[in-house]
Order: C-alpha cells, then structure tokens, then sequence
C-alpha cells in the first residue's frame, strides 16, 4: 500500500492569501501547501481521502489519471470543495464512483452539491456520478481492510480511517476512548496538527505529539499544517518516528 500526500495544508492553504510571513513568502517547496488530502494505491487501485478544494491542481500536478473510491471525513469546504473534479475521472474511466462517509456527512453533500444529485446520472451528463455509501462498521476494499472511526472537531463528530495498519486522523481535537483503543500499535500513524497552540477544533503540535507518544506507532506524521510551521526547522524540533507532512509525499509499503 503506497501514500501520496496531495495536500498537507490548512483551510486556507500555504501562502495564505496576502500573508507576507517568512513561511508564506519561503522558496522552501516543503512550505508549500495544499488542502489537506491522501491518495492511497493498493493492488493497482485508488482511495482517496477528501476532494480536497486543490483537486484539480493535485490530480494535475501528480497525474492521477483514477480514483477508485473515495473516503469523506466530514464536510468542511477544504474537504469537499473539489467534489466536482470527480467529473473527469467518471469520464476516464466510464462509470460511476463509490463515495463512503458518515450519514451526516454525506447527507451535507447532497444538501451543498443538489446539481450532483438531482442532474440524472445519464453518462452524457457532465456533473459528477457518484454512489454514495453510509459506513459505520469495518468492511472490507480493494484487498484493505477499512475501519471508520469517530473522532471530535471541536463540537461536532467526524470520521477517522484506520486502514490495515495506517490511520488517517485529521482535523482532530479530540479521540474517544474506543477510537483511541483502535489507533494503538501502527506501522503510521498520520495526524492533524495545525499550530503550535491549541485550536477549538484541532489539535496543536504539543497535544498530537502527546497523543502520538501514548498510541506508539513506528511512524507518525503530521498534516492539515498552517503557515505557523517553517517545514525543515520544526521536523529539527520534533522526537524520533515523528515528522511533518509535505504536498507530494509518499510512504511506501505503508
């Protein structure tokens, strides 16, 4: 199983628009950063977590060319605004694509996107078709075994995806008991960290690094990062096994 970061970024992406900061204004590419997106590759298929708003720039810049499925954690605009690149992929590949995600959330995209839903799914329609899926039990695909998990968000109840045995665990500030119980003892753990300082609705470095020490994966990393980290000067700071996330990442064999 092979991990494509395709974005590592916050809401609002790094540069922030009109920012002058020295991580906004930083040559370092490692400092730049989409919206906050995996693509997983398993026996020659393709998950992706998230239509992230950069989709259409990901999918250029990486040439992705398939997507098998794709996994929603919640349905916040920099996790669902590019929802509509999925269009050309219905093209290329000449069928429709499976969508799975919480009740709540999914019920949102229809709510957010009704021209997706209502337009008729007729292959000439250049609106994107979707089969949308409600998960709440582990099941089995493409070969991997999926494991939905319920984390917080500030007040609201999202998904996390433990799959075999890597966790995408994003726009976190929080994890119940029986999620955490889930998470322990992977070979890569992949964790939000959006500041230093705590946030209402995600956690800051110090709260995921603590969370990491007591869930013990061989690897963690760190993703939905703001222009508050300079990439190469907080991977020094961080403790061994630990390391930030970067717009074009892979993990191999995860």
């Amino acid at each position: 199983m092979k991990i494509l970061f395709l974005g590592s970024g916050t809401s609002t992406g790094v540069p922030v628009i009109g920012c002058k900061c020295s991580i906004c204004s930083s040559d370092n590419p490692k400092n730049k950063r989409t919206r906050a997106s995996i693509l997983i590759s398993n026996n020659s298929r393709n998950i992706l977590i998230d239509t992230a708003t950069d989709l259409r720039f990901q999918a250029l810049t990486y040439s992705i060319e398939r997507i098998d499925a794709v996994f929603f954690t919640h349905a916040h605009a920099d996790h669902i605004h590019g929802i509509d690149e999925l269009r050309s992929f219905n093209h290329l590949q000449g069928g429709a694509i499976p969508c799975y995600g919480s009740g709540e959330t999914l019920e949102a995209i229809r709510y957010k996107f009704g021209y997706v839903f209502n337009g008729g799914d007729s292959p000439n329609n250049w609106t994107p078709r979707l089969l949308m899926n409600i998960i709440e039990d582990p099941f089995e695909l493409y070969g991997l075994r999926i494991l939905p998990l319920k984390i917080f968000h500030g007040d609201s109840i999202i998904l996390a995806y433990r799959i075999n045995d890597m966790a995408y665990v994003t726009d976190c500030s929080g994890i119940p008991h029986d999620s955490m119980d889930s998470l322990r003892d992977m070979r890569l753990l992949v964790l939000d960290a959006t500041r230093y300082q705590p946030h209402s609705k995600h956690y800051g470095l110090s709260q995921a690094i603590k969370v990491i020490e007591e869930l013990k994966p061989e690897k963690a990393i760190l993703t939905h990062l703001s222009h508050a980290f300079e990439h190469d000067n907080v991977n020094k700071e961080l403790p061994p096994g630990i390391e930030l996330a970067y717009d074009g990442m892979i993990i191999e064999n995860a």
